[in-house]
């Protein structure tokens, strides 16, 4: 495969992480605030996909694309690590009680009202014991390595 190609298949594998995503958010799994964050990057990687089709630069923005597909691993590894409790994920989504005890009555319904429903610390589904924050991580890994293939190739 010439690295063109490659770098459109791993965009394309980015557009295949973001429909399934979708999928299973439009089943009834909600996303919690990390889930939302490991998506941005499969889009950089899916339009940077999209501009080595249409440009034909293949090495700059493969690099691009590598980084990008990186990026969404490291996220997800980060989660991942979360839900395992290995560290601690944002208080915003991982039941911290942040400045609680500081809040008017008022204040407190109202960031309450506006919380987020999904915690980053629970699995909300696995397949074969690895969540979707684990499964995105190996999937971005993969995709990164097509990423470095594809620049290593060049145009």
């Amino acid at each position: 495969m010439t690295g063109r190609q490659l770098s459109l298949f791993a965009g394309a594998g980015s557009a295949l992480l973001l429909i399934a995503a979708l999928g299973f958010q439009a089943v009834g799994y909600a996303p919690c605030e990390l889930c939302v964050l490991q998506r941005w990057p499969h889009v950089a990687a899916a339009l940077i996909a999209g501009l080595v089709w249409w440009t034909g630069r293949v090495r700059v923005l493969a690099v691009l694309g590598l980084i990008a597909a990186a990026t969404a691993a490291g996220v997800a590894l980060y989660h991942m690590g979360v839900e395992m409790t290995w560290w601690a994920g944002p208080t915003q989504c991982s039941g911290g009680i942040g400045d609680l005890a500081l809040m008017s009555t008022q204040d407190l319904m109202t960031r309450l009202q506006s919380a987020p429903v999904v915690s980053c610390t629970e699995v909300a589904w696995s397949f074969l014991g690895v969540s979707m924050a684990g499964w995105n991580a190996i999937l971005s890994a993969g995709l990164a390595g097509l990423w470095a293939v594809a620049a290593r190739k060049g145009a």
